[in-house]
């Protein structure tokens, strides 16, 4: 095939890359990072003896992008090039896949997985590899896969392993790591040189091309007053100081301010001391608190109707499931105030003055016959399906052609999205047939339409790294990016922090990239070897942890009614992924419910029912039963659902690696021959 061209910037960035030197290609979003990290793979192919490239995404969607649009045009023709994410069949031999193939774009966590499993197809090594692309590379760190693989790589080169991949990382944003100050920020960048073993690179000679190519957008700030009267608001704070006269605060514990994000870590705090202290009142009330904290952000945010469903959804869960008084009095305040809060939230006296400007900001760039295409960001997968409804519901701006859809994360349950639907959903918006998506942060980084010339972001506050990653999203010519906020609101003070830190990580680039080059390869190998001492204590810290009590020491509660219902010696590891329960009493202590579909499937097992707590009126959620090797019936256990008394006391805990006992693995042979001793029988 024919070499295809690049900008005079983007052969300045690759030129070391080319030599077979590690770096990271920093460029800004639409700067062409991909389309060079494509040349840096053909020229890789072309020159190297058995040449074997692994491109690693962050995202579902990008393994389809990168493949579709980029990689597959330039070198389908002449080499082998596969993709594969969760969905795809060939992560089930993956291993095999690497060996067959010149090329594969794939999610880190396939190849971190093919690199911890010893399963011949399944299995991959470093060495098998000879150019390792890293997309978004500013996540190789902390505990992320990309870190994970990265480390694997790090301590083999320390050991003086030879035969290890050339590292091309991809970034528009690497940040400071909260630094405010150039020398924290320059080490920072250092420990993302020093994690992926390279050397960041830019254009130097050539930055009045790269700014022609990659126009930033026109900001706004569309700022609203504040709302002069918010009786909804009021009507809702007055019933958590019911709340609050009701369950007793233990003296120790402030509260602050109500419809904060501080005043929902504060509840959170307080529903994990109930629970511990085994004060069902602290942690029920605790728990409704946190839904009118919400119910309160939202109405700050969207309409005032969806403030009321919120809380209206989270009651209906709980009408018929009163336990105790403090179930009674909880759904009782609701039940006594549902009318008052519902006719509060038809007022539209007193609507949310931000939609309006949102609204606003949306008719200046859509209308009949014009052709604009933008990306409304906002926080969660609730805000992101409340807007959609408002723009579906909105006659001005149906009457503006605005034809929207909701992109979320990936995922099972209300509110995610499968990848199929996900992949729809770009499509349509990258033809036409959509013209605005609302999304959360799942569309910030690396989703590209160049024709896009809005992004709104809509009651957000986030880093640098997102606000440069969302307003790269417009890449169209005179776009325009909007910061919808209030008069005085931290969005404002946030967004020009930002600015601020966005301006500090280029001194910090730049500084690193003047060090000469043995300082430079001083300071990378000591931040490596910390790293890796460092990871060997975090691994001895986890093992201690999980060796402070005995799995037949551990009793396992409902977080809901605190009635026990497990043992830890119940518990088995399957597959190095899912916490079952093999005790066949365990079935008494739970009831089953509708189905549980998945888009996806898996090698060897399927998902069965969900399983709820059946003690009285409980009805505490606990996780689905799963169909293992079409025999085995087990109930996969969600560890947040239950509380865990152990000699040391009651704890919580969100994740199963969190517990303080071994979880031994299950064996499937064992547990055949308990179950079924007849098939079994010699």
């Amino acid at each position: 095939m024919a070499d295809f061209e690049l900008y005079t910037y983007q052969k300045e960035v690759v030129e070391r890359a080319l030599l077979g030197e590690n770096t990271i290609i920093w460029l800004p979003t639409g700067g062409g990072k991909t389309r060079a990290a494509v040349y840096v793979a053909q020229k890789h192919l072309e020159t190297t003896l058995n040449a074997k490239v692994v491109v690693l995404v962050n995202k579902v969607h990008l393994v389809d992008q990168h493949f579709t649009k980029e990689f597959k045009p330039h070198l389908g023709r002449n080499y082998t090039l596969v993709p594969v994410s969760g969905e795809s069949d060939e992560k089930d031999f993956f291993g095999n896949v690497v060996r067959d193939s010149d090329l594969v774009i794939c999610t880190a966590q396939i190849l971190y997985n093919a690199l911890t499993n010893m399963e011949k197809a399944k299995h991959v090594e470093l060495s098998d590899i000879t150019l390792l692309i890293i997309d978004e590379c500013h996540h190789t760190h902390k505990d992320s896969v990309y870190n994970k693989i990265m480390g694997c790589y790090v301590e083999k080169k320390l050991k003086g392993q030879q035969k290890l991949p050339q590292i091309l990382g991809l970034t528009a944003s690497p940040g400071t790591g909260g630094a405010r100050i150039l020398e924290m920020a320059v080490e920072h960048v250092l420990q993302i040189c020093a994690n992926l073993d390279s050397a960041i690179v830019s254009t130097k000679n050539n930055t009045s091309e790269l700014k022609n190519k990659v126009p930033r957008p026109i900001k706004t700030f569309d700022i609203v007053d504040k709302r002069p009267e918010d009786p909804l608001g009021d009507h809702l704070k007055w019933m958590m100081q019911q709340i609050h006269e009701y369950m007793n605060l233990p003296p120790d514990f402030r509260l602050r301010e109500c419809g904060t994000q501080e005043y929902e870590a504060d509840v959170v705090v307080l529903e994990q001391r109930g629970v511990k202290e085994s004060n069902r009142l602290l942690a029920q009330c605790a728990l409704h608190l946190r839904q009118y904290n919400d119910a309160l952000l939202i109405n700050d945010t969207l309409r005032m109707t969806d403030a009321y469903r919120s809380l209206e959804d989270f009651y209906n869960t709980k009408f018929n499931t009163e336990i105790d008084g403090t179930d009674f009095f909880l759904v009782g305040l609701f039940q006594e105030n549902q009318m008052e809060l519902k006719n509060l939230a038809r007022d539209s006296r007193y609507e949310n003055p931000k939609m309006f400007k949102l609204e606003s900001t949306l008719l200046k760039q859509f209308g009949p016959g014009v052709r604009s295409r933008g990306i409304l960001f906002s926080k969660t997968r609730k805000s992101v399906h409340c807007l959609h409804d408002w723009v579906l519901t909105n006659e001005a701006l149906q009457k503006a052609g605005i034809k929207s859809a909701i992109l979320t994360g990936a995922g099972n349950g209300i509110g995610y999205m499968t990848q199929n639907a996900q992949a729809d959903t770009i499509r349509n918006f990258r033809n036409g047939t959509l013209n605005l998506l609302i999304s959360t942060s799942v569309a910030e980084e690396g989703l590209d339409i160049p024709e896009c010339n809005l992004v709104v972001r809509y009651g957000l506050l986030t880093n640098e790294i997102a606000q440069q990653q969302a307003s790269g999203r417009a890449r169209a010519r005179d776009s325009q990016y909007s910061v919808v906020a209030q008069t005085g609101g931290r969005e404002v003070r946030r967004e020009l922090t930002n600015e601020y830190l966005e301006e500090l990580t280029g001194k910090a680039i730049a500084v690193v990239q003047d060090m000469n080059l043995h300082e430079f390869r001083r300071n990378i190998t000591e931040l490596q070897t910390q790293a890796v001492i460092s990871r060997k204590l975090s691994e001895s810290r986890t093992t201690a942890r999980r060796s402070l009590n005995t799995a037949a020491s551990i009793q396992f509660l409902c977080r809901n009614c605190f009635k026990p219902v497990a043992s830890g010696s119940d518990i088995k590891l399957v597959d190095n992924v899912h916490y079952v329960n093999v005790n066949p009493d365990f079935k008494r202590h739970y009831k089953v419910g509708g189905q549980v579909v998945l888009e996806r499937s898996f090698e060897d097992w399927e998902p069965g029912r969900t399983i709820s707590c059946n003690n009285g009126n409980c009805n505490k959620e606990w996780g689905f039963e799963m169909k293992y090797k079409e025999i085995a019936l087990l109930p996969n256990m969600a560890i947040k659902h239950f509380a865990l008394d152990t000699p040391d006391g009651r704890k919580t805990v969100k994740k199963w690696k969190d517990v303080t006992f071994t979880v031994e693995n299950f064996s499937f042979k064992e547990y055949c021959e308990e179950n079924y001793p007849d098939t079994f029988d010699d």
